[in-house]
């Protein structure tokens, strides 16, 4: 079967909530905005989704473990479609989300340095920015290996630890005992 993974994020700001499904291999965006941040409004985002990616493909959802996202609607709506599969990213593990990374897009050449004096105009923006990022969608490539990553968090770490009290020292590494 064919698959074809979306994964999704919140983005609340300025009275505004967009949701967002991004291919992995395509990166093009389906995208929503909503004036709420419950389940309802995100069971109409699943009901969006169903709707534009063809029913060949398995769709991915990568969300992360706000409450609005295990409530009876959201499980009934996931136990009568098979093809959607849901994952939970791990509390504060929000990085390795690839949704992400295209938000922080958004963030950086459209939200940052802009002028909104609605939240009609913030919508608007996002929408623009949504379709312009589709014209010609780019997925986004890992530039490093897991092995880099890890030993670049390692480095990390290490540095902090050696920068603080040997009392934090047991609660960072240790059982916390």
């Amino acid at each position: 079967m064919n698959r074809n993974r979306f994964s999704r994020r919140e983005f609340i700001g300025l009275g505004a909530a967009a949701g967002a499904a991004l291919g992995l291999k395509t990166s093009r965006v389906i995208g929503q905005l909503r004036h709420y941040h419950r389940s309802v409004e995100f069971r109409k985002f699943l009901d969006l989704i169903e709707t534009q990616v063809p029913a060949g493909f398995d769709v991915h959802l990568i969300v992360d473990n706000y409450s609005t996202h295990k409530t009876a609607i959201i499980r009934n709506w996931f136990a009568k479609r098979p093809r959607f599969h849901l994952h939970f990213t791990p509390t504060y593990g929000s990085w390795i989300n690839l949704v992400e990374r295209w938000f922080a897009e958004l963030t950086n050449k459209r939200i940052r340095r802009g002028v909104f004096r609605s939240v009609k105009d913030l919508e608007s923006a996002i929408r623009e920015f949504i379709d312009v990022h589709n014209e010609d969608p780019k997925p986004f490539v890992w530039t490093r290996t897991a092995d880099q990553i890890l030993a670049s968090v390692a480095r990390y770490a290490q540095r902090t630890l050696s920068a603080h009290p040997s009392g934090l020292n047991v609660r960072t590494i240790g059982t916390g005992d």
